[in-house]
């Protein structure tokens, strides 16, 4: 599937054209070269995104990380920039993007994104943290005050009961 293909498809699952879903687009199609990777099926590819942007629709789409598999991470930064991990190699890319021309529509910004040569596009960079471990499955911790199921890692400890974060009454002296 060449760029194009590849945006009109993150198109119909994002649910519309836009400069942002193109970023992730090519975010994703460049690591996908950058790191030898395809579609991920599990966690074999992850992408640490520094943003909540449209173009994390994009990287859904074509490169197949997902929160829900635990290999979409965020980051939040307010940055364009996309950090991706091939676990089997070991290899990693931190894409990030430059600072566009100005274009005279979306649809001209749109057509840039996909078809400048990439280094108009990103800087590439080393991550600046390590691949994350894989997802793991925890207990469910009952809430002693709201009742609900917690995973272990979001319980805490107050007034010798084990809360969630939503019942959980930080203590802070400053």
């Amino acid at each position: 599937m060449d760029i194009y293909d590849l945006y009109e498809k993150s198109a119909q699952f994002h649910g519309h054209k836009c400069p942002g879903l193109a970023i992730g687009v090519r975010a994703a199609a460049e690591a996908r070269t950058l790191l030898g990777i395809d579609f991920s099926d599990d966690e074999e590819i992850v992408c640490i995104t520094e943003n909540d942007a449209c173009g994390v629709d994009g990287i859904q789409v074509i490169l197949g990380c997902t929160a829900g598999k635990g290999n979409l991470m965020f980051r939040l930064r307010g940055k364009h920039a996309y950090s991706f991990f091939n676990r089997k190699t070991g290899e990693s890319v931190r894409l990030i993007l430059k600072e566009l021309p100005k274009q005279e529509n979306r649809e001209a910004k749109q057509k840039y994104i996909l078809g400048a040569p990439f280094d108009e596009i990103f800087l590439v960079r080393k991550p600046k943290y390590e691949l994350p471990e894989e997802a793991r499955l925890f207990e469910s911790v009952n809430c002693e005050i709201c009742g609900e199921g917690t995973a272990e890692p979001y319980v805490r400890l107050d007034n010798s009961r084990k809360v969630c974060l939503d019942c959980y009454t930080e203590y802070r002296r400053n």
